[in-house]
């Protein structure tokens, strides 16, 4: 496969860019992708067979199962860091190998209800969270232990609405790619 197409299938939305100014409707727009993700990653999938949730969505790559595994357990450590940068001054997080986790016997065959309805949950309360935040709230931070790079709230918000987008964009570009839509 070609690195270029390789890299398509890898970042069918791009990468994560952080814009200069992260203003109030782009926080909102970014709040409403999160707020939607549950429910359009459930319709997307809700019709696969056992055989399809078990197809990676690229060569190398994730199953569909681990990848809906995989969103919710991102968005629950999201949701976690987003509650210690509001509690603690600047924290240094908690990172997790996310592959690691995803090669994690329930990654690879618990049911994805189990997950959707995880994110589902996790999607509400951090949504409701988030609509309450003040500038101030946004412009609190935390640190990532790997980068050594601040994260503040504000941008973590976009990085996480794209992080669900670039998921979807994995499982919807295999589901095109197949006809299975």
């Amino acid at each position: 496969m070609e690195s270029e197409e390789l890299e398509q299938l890898k970042y069918p939305i791009g990468h994560f860019e952080i814009p200069e100014n992260c203003t109030d409707d782009l926080i909102k727009e970014w709040i409403g992708s999160l707020e939607r993700l549950p429910e359009r990653l459930r319709k997307l999938v809700k019709n696969l067979s056992q055989e399809q949730l078990g197809t990676p969505y690229r060569p190398g790559g994730w199953t569909v199962r681990q990848t809906v595994h995989h969103i919710a357990d991102s968005h629950h450590n999201s949701y976690i860091r987003f509650k210690w940068a509001l509690t603690e001054d600047r924290p240094v997080i908690k990172a997790y190998d996310e592959k690691a986790w995803s090669d994690l016997f329930d990654a690879k065959s618990a049911p994805i209800e189990l997950s959707l309805n995880h994110l589902t949950a996790v999607h509400a309360k951090l949504v409701y969270l988030l609509r309450g935040l003040s500038h101030t709230h946004l412009q609190r931070s935390f640190i990532h232990p790997d980068s050594n790079i601040e994260s503040p709230l504000d941008q973590n918000i976009g990085r996480y609405a794209w992080h669900g987008n670039h998921h979807y964009a994995h499982i919807d570009g295999l589901l095109q790619r197949e006809g299975w839509n």
